[in-house]
């Protein structure tokens, strides 16, 4: 007859088992506590902007590293935003005035200011001047043509003091590339809120799939504004054209089946002011709404972007969560923040 033999157990691997199974357990209960939000949208439509308001309303505040780094984006944005409007007056075939000629080559050679550096005094007056000349505001007012950015012109005083230190609207007003992925966690009650920033640009999209996983919110941004503005990429395309295409393309990805949508028509204040001169219908044609008529434009842009949500054998149409948001504006997006973190 045989007999049965247990093998005997290995106390040092019983051990290791039980803490794998603890970590396991641990692991899944901090994921089940976490929020993954991805902002997705194309470039310069206010996703970074948007994660530099959420650090304020939650208190993740700029390190004196980062203020210094803004400092000196500040700076960039000033002369490159100059140097931008310069550039598409050549394009327009518009000239400065003769008075105004000998500041060009400056903008041709300067250089990004190192840590602690201040702004360069040689550049105040030629600012101050270039900005005021006829020239430069016909082209300013065509900026939609060039993608020209969002500019500081009326603070230049201000920018150039020796202590200036940048104000949180300094900060959020400011422009950088996004590149690569950024990811920032927010403590909330009862979980733990990851946002995920990526580059919005037609050259950083190919990134985004490296986010996909796990996603539990979709943040998308469009720029209201962008309805009659070309990509700073691309300019014959359409920012809001381009907007639409990246937002259809989402709502139907096999990835995002099951993941919440929410959509943010962003610079509304820009849009506000805008539309009163640039009537959509030139670059929406089935556009009927009255020219002008700010609530009219806003409600056609939301109605375009929920019916490209829309699929027609999907069963149950899962909830879009719509917003009108200017992102520059704190209390503003406090509000909508706290109804979006619910």
């Amino acid at each position: 007859m045989g007999s049965c033999m247990s093998t005997p157990v290995d106390p040092q691997m019983a051990a290791q088992n039980k803490e794998v199974e603890r970590q396991m357990k641990e692991t899944k209960d901090k994921m089940s506590k976490q929020v993954k939000v991805l902002l997705l949208g194309s470039g310069d439509s206010g996703k970074s902007t948007i994660l530099k308001q959420m650090r304020l309303i939650h208190k993740v505040y700029f390190n004196a590293q980062e203020i210094e780094g803004y400092r000196q984006l500040v700076f960039s944005n000033v002369i490159l935003g100059l140097k931008a409007l310069l550039d598409a007056m050549h394009e327009f075939d518009f000239e400065v005035s003769d008075e105004n000629k000998d500041y060009l080559p400056l903008f041709d050679s300067f250089t990004d200011l190192k840590d602690g550096d201040p702004f360069p005094p040689q550049f105040l007056e030629p600012c101050a001047k270039l900005w005021e000349d006829p020239g430069v505001k016909k082209a300013y007012v065509r900026g939609n043509e060039a993608a020209l950015p969002e500019n500081y012109f009326a603070d230049l005083p201000r920018l150039w003091k020796s202590d200036y230190r940048p104000t949180e609207q300094d900060i959020i007003r400011s422009r950088a590339r996004t590149t690569g992925i950024t990811e920032t966690v927010f403590k909330l009650k009862g979980h733990d809120l990851h946002m995920l920033d990526v580059g919005g640009q037609k050259s950083e999209r190919r990134k985004w799939i490296h986010c996909f996983q796990d996603v539990t919110v979709i943040l998308f941004l469009v720029s209201l504004s962008g309805y009659d503005q070309c990509l700073v990429e691309d300019k014959d395309a359409n920012q809001m054209q381009d907007a639409m295409a990246i937002w259809d393309s989402i709502c139907h990805s096999q990835w995002f089946k099951t993941t919440s949508l929410i959509l943010f028509l962003n610079k509304t204040d820009i849009f506000e002011r805008k539309v009163k001169s640039s009537p959509i219908k030139n670059f929406f044609p089935d556009y009927e709404g009255a020219t002008g008529d700010v609530d009219e434009g806003k409600t056609y842009f939301k109605r375009r972007f929920l019916k490209l949500s829309a699929k027609s054998n999907r069963q149950k149409e899962r909830e879009i969560y719509t917003h009108f948001t200017n992102a520059t504006d704190t209390a503003l997006l406090r509000v909508v923040m706290a109804a979006v973190e619910e």
